[in-house]
């Protein structure tokens, strides 16, 4: 990450307090050229956008072991330059404060119980893209409204609670959040689980490093039975890395049994997997490939996905 050279525009800030701070852009643009067949149509070929993200954090030392903190993130489609959503800051928009209590948090975020089971184990694109997980449940999922405490690390132990206020808003109910990690050594372990009005899932995720082999997986519950048409179901994932020097060799396969919201099928299940190759040419730069395939049990072949898939991925 680089450090933004801040232009005379801001020089009316006072000397001190700006002495004090740290802000940093950082990004990730992330695109591939594929080509795919979705719902068994014809197959096309296209340019990908692969969550690719802009964004601003900032840290300012209060002293006492108190620090004040910002985080701005974009997403953007780096197909065609355009912004992912309606709202701009449509990934992150948060201040927050933290100490050796832990930290508070305020605003918008994604969920802690997601990134502690289903994106930690999708290893080969951090379940962006055609590739990502098309199974994991965002039940009781909610970005937006949020305020949040974050646990300090304690053995290795380190755990997130975030309550979203519905606001009155009609058919806003209130969200609940939670996810607990452990890092270890080798050993690396997660649990969710959310829950917004009647809907609600909870996952356990494991991993663990032997030597050149990563080997991960979780296991979900989602319940969403009080929604007309719908049921409750089990998702699973594995997934496995090779790495041989800067090359890695990824394969991962999920399935879920009938029920649940995915693919807007009522009580359809469906697998999929994914084989990919990644090559490092730098911390920050890699190139890869990838084949995945959805194979969905709707009517019609709806949901049905298959891709081959080059892509280039920069972090700065």
């Amino acid at each position: 990450m680089k450090k933004i050279a801040i232009a005379a525009a801001v020089a009316a800030l006072s000397a001190p307090a700006f002495a004090q701070s740290s802000v940093t852009l950082w990004g990730r643009i992330n695109t591939s050229v594929e080509s795919i067949k979705t719902n068994g149509g014809d197959r096309v070929a296209s340019v990908i956008n692969n969550n690719s993200r802009l964004g601003f954090k900032g840290t300012e030392d209060l002293g006492g072991g108190l620090k004040a903190s910002f985080a701005l993130e974009h997403g953007l489609n780096s197909d065609d330059g355009r912004q992912t959503s309606s709202a701009f800051w449509n990934r992150e928009a948060s201040v927050q404060l933290a100490g050796d209590f832990g930290a508070i948090r305020l605003g918008r975020w994604t969920p802690g119980s997601y990134y502690a089971t289903a994106d930690y184990v999708s290893m080969h694109n951090h379940d962006t893209g055609t590739s990502e997980d098309k199974l994991y449940s965002g039940a009781g999922f909610t970005q937006t409204n949020k305020v949040g405490y974050f646990t300090p690390n304690i053995g290795g132990f380190n755990g997130e609670f975030t309550v979203h206020a519905g606001e009155g808003a009609p058919g806003e109910a209130r969200g609940y959040d939670a996810a607990l990690n452990y890092d270890q050594g080798p050993l690396h372990l997660g649990a969710g689980y959310s829950k917004q009005g009647d809907a609600n899932q909870w996952a356990v995720r494991g991993l663990y490093e032997l030597g050149a082999w990563t080997f991960g997986g979780y296991a979900q519950r989602e319940d969403v039975s009080g929604l007309p048409g719908k049921d409750t179901r089990w998702i699973g994932r594995a997934a496995v890395m090779y790495t041989m020097g800067q090359s890695e060799y990824h394969f991962n396969i999920g399935g879920t049994k009938a029920g649940g919201a995915s693919f807007n099928s009522g009580r359809n299940g469906g697998k999929q997997w994914t084989v990919a190759y990644n090559y490092n040419l730098s911390k920050r730069t890699k190139v890869y490939a990838f084949y995945t395939a959805v194979d969905a049990t709707t009517p019609n072949k709806q949901g049905d996905l298959n891709s081959f898939a080059l892509g280039v991925r920069h972090n700065f």
